[in-house]
């Protein structure tokens, strides 16, 4: 049941992740035909660096949900398995409480600005386009909440899987891992 929750919440985040990339390419595609032919467009540098921060924000989601954010499994890994668990757990705390203060003030943001608008399109409102901050937010606990079975079973067994160690082995031949000659 929990896999198939993972599974649709990953398409979820992806399919956001993915109308925002399409969406900030076709902002950015406009906004260079239109000054290529000297029509500049009012809004284009606004609503592309807001583009960005939601993709920036909903992508850390995404990434959350797979477990590609920022770590130190070597460090956590070289412990014995009930400190890893204890590692992990206090990790996870951390991240949960850090994104439900930004859930928080996030939200208290939104409320501050509402009413106001943005410069170049003043029927877009400013508290819609920071609503990224306290939704992202609830995405990336939701995230962690949903890779805690994971976490605590890695910690448990054989460890975290260490990502970039694992894309920087896969171009080295097996050959050469064995007699210490990688290309």
């Amino acid at each position: 049941m929990l896999q198939t929750i993972r599974f649709w919440y990953d398409r979820f985040l992806e399919v956001i992740a993915a109308a925002l990339m399409a969406g900030l390419t076709v902002i950015l595609v406009m906004g260079f035909v239109y000054r290529f032919f000297n029509m500049s467009l009012v809004w284009y540098d606004e609503v592309a660096s807001i583009g960005l921060a939601w993709l920036t924000y909903y992508g850390s989601a995404l990434a959350a949900h797979r477990g590609a954010h920022i770590g130190f499994p070597g460090i956590v890994n070289a412990f014995p398995p009930t400190l890893r668990v204890v590692a992990a757990l206090f990790s996870e705390a951390v991240v949960i409480g850090f994104f439900l203060l930004l859930v928080f003030y996030g939200s208290e943001v939104v409320m501050i600005l509402q009413g106001s608008t943005l410069v170049s399109l003043p029927n877009v409102s400013q508290a819609f386009t920071q609503s990224v901050i306290p939704v992202a937010s609830a995405l990336i606990i939701i995230a962690e909440l949903l890779r805690l079975p994971e976490v605590i079973e890695a910690a448990r067994s054989h460890g975290f899987e260490d990502h970039e160690l694992k894309e920087a082995l896969e171009g080295i031949e097996p050959e050469a891992l064995e007699t210490g000659r990688a290309k």
